[in-house]
């Protein structure tokens, strides 16, 4: 795997802690690679596959990825001057600004100011959490912190690599159609709540229990496709019983956005359609 590249952005369950365990699960060979719900892109940007297809259904996201991949040099400009503005107003600097994105985002607003206020909001917010109201907006509170939002240099590599990528933004059955024999899909999807009674939603859309049935449709009709399908989430009842005659491995893993210290360990599953060395 490719670790000189990193995500720009912190997001909800990123897997970057998790990639040696799926650098051991992967197809031995494979033709495209494509990734439905892309987020962070960790695993995208340690596989550093070209011509690989990445999508999510956060427009502000997607929008950002495609911005690093045009215009780094005007985006990284933007970001150092909210840095600088940050460094001076603190705290009242921060909510400006975060008003200033939601009414961009309103607005559909969605240029290189938007991309850049996106980075530098998941940067100084608390945990890296991207979380919006019911109306869409943006809420989550201040971190305190003055650091620097971007790595130069990560950003200029980002861009030189997202440049062979396709990026697209929609639903994630969309996403897949194009899926054929021989490509690698991989699915780190939305988690299914840890108690069954209740779903949590990083997005105003939401994840329901209806999409994750619909996911697990998609997942068995890519694998008649002869398509490689690897999928993670937390390990419950559901979606173990969702995934039911497919390869399961159960993983510790640590959830640093918990804000509630004691429940940041747990277990998560990673589900493979085909047979994995760890089987062998």
């Amino acid at each position: 795997m490719n670790l000189t590249l990193s995500p720009f952005v912190k997001w909800a369950g990123g897997k970057r802690q998790l990639l040696p365990e799926i650098e051991m699960r992967l197809p031995t060979q494979y033709k495209r690679y494509i990734e439905p719900f892309v987020g962070g892109g960790a695993v995208c940007l340690a596989l550093a596959q070209q011509n690989s297809l990445i999508n999510d259904s956060n427009a502000a996201l997607i929008h950002t990825y495609r911005t690093i991949q045009t215009h780094p040099d005007e985006l990284i400009s933007t970001i150092h001057t909210l840095d600088r503005e940050i460094k001076t107003g603190k705290k009242e600097t921060y909510y400006a600004q975060r008003d200033r994105y939601n009414e961009k985002i309103r607005d559909r607003q969605y240029d290189i100011e938007t991309a850049a206020l996106f980075i530098f909001l998941n940067k100084h917010c608390f945990n890296g959490l991207y979380r919006v109201n019911r109306k869409g907006g943006f809420n989550v509170p201040y971190n305190n912190s003055v650091r620097e939002s971007i790595d130069e240099e990560n950003i200029r590599g980002l861009s030189r690599f997202l440049s062979s990528i396709e990026i697209t933004q929609g639903d994630f059955e969309v996403a897949a159609k194009r899926a054929q024999a021989g490509d690698f899909v991989f699915f780190d999807s939305p988690y299914a709540p840890l108690n069954p009674t209740s779903f949590e939603a990083y997005t105003k859309e939401g994840f329901e229990r209806e999409d994750h049935e619909r996911l697990s449709v998609l997942y068995r009709k890519l694998t008649d496709r002869g398509c490689y399908c690897m999928l993670t989430n937390h390990n419950t009842d559901f979606i173990r019983l969702l995934y039911e005659g497919f390869h399961i491995s159960v993983v510790s893993v640590r959830r640093a956005i918990n804000s509630d210290a004691t429940k940041r360990t747990g277990e998560e599953v990673i589900i493979c359609n085909y047979k994995t060395c760890t089987e062998e």
